[in-house]
């Protein structure tokens, strides 16, 4: 959750602007949520290349990089696009120990693979895959909604702060709109 006395987009703007402060502040705000939604995502042979920690980083400092060319539309803007970012990151890490340990996957049984991340064993790679392409069915502030509510555990008034909406009850009707939405979508 972001407890910054400054805003995200006002941060952005200074590290636009060449404020390393800012930039330090803004890795400090966003690598342990990051770390957090990240964990378990990185199947274990995936690991022996890369880990979590690292990814979270690359990406990150990758971001941050291409910080001029991204207009923050609302103040959780940048974090939905820094899971993003990671998500395929953790994705081109999963392809490239794909084939760099020529291991391929059982996905036809209904066993738990040992390798699978903690995620896709909790869920299924076929929910999560649903679950992915439902969320791409829903609008733009939608999706932010729930996937700031469901991955990163935030309040309903930081989604509403995120989110451009009035209240943490109109916030949470967003969210439980969207969700429903979700699951009629993932069906």
């Amino acid at each position: 959750m972001i407890q910054s006395v400054e805003s995200t987009s006002t941060l952005l703007l200074k590290v636009k602007n060449g404020n390393a402060e800012a930039q330090e502040r803004l890795c400090a705000i966003y690598i342990p949520i990051l770390t957090k939604w990240a964990h378990g995502r990185l199947p274990s042979y995936a690991r022996e290349l890369s880990d979590t920690d690292d990814l979270v980083q690359n990406t990150l400092i990758s971001a941050l990089k291409k910080v001029n060319s991204f207009e923050s539309v609302r103040e959780g803007s940048f974090l939905i696009y820094l899971r993003k970012a990671l998500l395929n990151n953790i994705r081109m890490e999963i392809r490239r120990s794909h084939s760099a340990i020529k291991d391929s996957l059982d996905v036809a049984t209904n066993e738990m693979d040992p390798e699978a991340s903690l995620l896709e064993n909790a869920i299924g790679i076929e929910t999560l895959e649903k679950y992915e392409s439902g969320l791409l069915s829903l609008g733009e502030t939608e999706r932010e909604a729930v996937i700031l509510r469901v991955e990163f555990g935030f309040e309903y008034l930081e989604i509403a702060s995120a989110i451009d909406v009035n209240s943490a009850n109109a916030a949470c009707m967003k969210v439980t709109r969207a969700l429903a939405k979700l699951a009629k979508n993932m069906l």
